[in-house]
């Protein structure tokens, strides 16, 4: 679906794709997009404003998940590619329409856990037999490699151009960052990574950067409305930080003072932990055992001997050359073991004081698996939490958010997505009660 990118491509493929592309996510250029986030923030803060103000009171019932998804949208589109979505507005732009109908319906709607499996197993299933779900995700496709590619060929020729002329493209967009590393002298010309790479990584940024980022948001959210007392303790803390009705006379650093104001209250840093720990986005990854191998075992476990019966062992675990190996970031973060016996409740002060056992762990998050670790782990964390801190910051301090009494679970599909309970066919949403506390 999304394509041979950084999180799909393997090898020296993966390399250099990841070579090419690590100069644009570097932090100075990712804290530059911070008045790209603040504006999008403003735009959603103002169209709530606008839908409580129309319901004849100070609150509204909204699905914080579709917002997220739109804002989030509009987010990686301005800062990934100089594009404006303007999904906060209005969401009928066709390629946001595209990825949503490609990973709600396409995904999320499957009928068939089996069909699903096996697809997974014998890839060529959907190309001979094509049920709904393989229909949709080319039509969605023939309209993402459309806009997309377009987009990639008018950033090449204004990064071309500008290098033959013998000035510097102004262009600070992921896109023209990364086709910029690309033409680069620092990379050889036999290193360098084909258009094509460079579509499938704009892809895959647009799926990655918007995705995680509104379900992080939407979890975030929905752990606020449920703990009354810390959504106060949190709103008490953000005022600390005043932010204006307008940036428009506010110069760059002094939008990067403000966000570094933001990012540094300590209770804040503690609840976007917190929700990033109970609910990673990405529950889960998958690996195949590239050479046979040995996995040694901390403490003895039990398994099933082939005539009947439980043995307790403490061997190590053999893995064979292309075993595939399920890698549970969730249980990770969720281990009461690790975590100690709350590790199940949502509890922000739990930073302040972490077990031995966590601090143990490997993680490129504050011990946390939720961004994974290693050279596969998320290239765009830094953005992620600058878009989330910012966002929430803009929210909180202008709403407060209530739990409606709906009965939300978590699905694994693909990332964890909130539904309404018997309601699955709806598609994820998560509603909650925004009540309008700033006039």
């Amino acid at each position: 679906m999304i394509g041979c990118g950084l999180l799909s491509a393997e090898g020296i493929v993966h390399k250099r794709q990841r070579r090419v592309a690590t100069p644009a996510f570097s932090i100075q250029n990712l804290r530059a997009f911070a008045p790209i986030v603040f504006e999008r923030g403003f735009r959603l803060r103002n169209r709530w404003r606008e839908i409580v103000d129309k319901n004849d009171g100070d609150e509204a019932v909204l699905d914080v998940c579709m917002w997220a998804s739109r804002t989030a949208f509009d987010v990686i589109g301005a800062a990934g590619f100089d594009y404006d979505f303007n999904s906060i507005e209005d969401n009928t732009n066709e390629l946001f329409c595209a990825y949503r109908e490609m990973f709600e319906l396409a995904i999320s709607q499957q009928d068939s856990p089996m069909r699903q499996l096996l697809g997974i197993y014998f890839p060529i299933i959907n190309v001979l037999f094509p049920d709904s779900a393989a229909r949709t995700v080319k039509r969605c496709h023939k309209v993402i490699w459309r806009v997309a590619g377009t987009l990639v060929q008018e950033k090449k020729k204004k990064v071309v151009d500008a290098i033959r002329s013998g000035k510097p493209c102004e262009d600070k967009d992921l896109l023209a960052l990364m086709l910029k590393s690309n033409m680069s002298t620092d990379i050889p010309p036999d290193q360098r990574i084909s258009d094509e790479d460079i579509l499938n990584n704009v892809n895959t940024v647009m799926f990655a950067g918007s995705d995680t980022s509104s379900l992080a948001l939407t979890w975030t959210l929905w752990f606020l409305a449920k703990n009354p007392v810390m959504q106060e303790h949190l709103r008490e803390e953000l005022s600390i930080v005043h932010c204006p009705d307008s940036f428009k006379d506010f110069s760059v650093d002094e939008i990067d003072s403000l966000y570094g104001s933001i990012s540094e209250l300590p209770y804040f840093d503690k609840v976007i932990k917190e929700a990033l720990r109970l609910v990673p986005p990405v529950h889960s990854s998958i690996r195949v055992a590239g050479q046979d191998d040995e996995i040694p075992t901390s403490q003895p476990f039990k398994i099933q001997k082939p005539g009947g019966g439980i043995e307790t062992v403490t061997m190590p675990i053999m893995v064979a050359k292309g075993t595939i190996v399920h890698i549970p970031i969730e249980a990770f973060n969720l281990d009461k073991s690790i975590w100690g016996q709350d590790a199940w409740e949502f509890k922000p002060d739990r930073w302040d004081n972490l077990p031995d056992a966590v601090k143990a762990q490997p993680g490129l998050y504050s011990n946390l698996m939720s961004f994974s670790v290693g050279p596969r782990s998320c290239i765009g964390m830094r953005f992620s939490i600058i878009e989330i801190k910012i966002v929430i910051y803009m929210l909180v301090t202008n709403f407060s958010f209530h739990d409606t009494g709906v009965d939300i679970i978590k699905a694994n599909v693909v990332f964890t997505r909130p539904y309404i309970k018997d309601r699955y066919k709806e598609g994820s949403q998560l509603p909650l009660r925004v009540v309008r506390i700033v006039k």
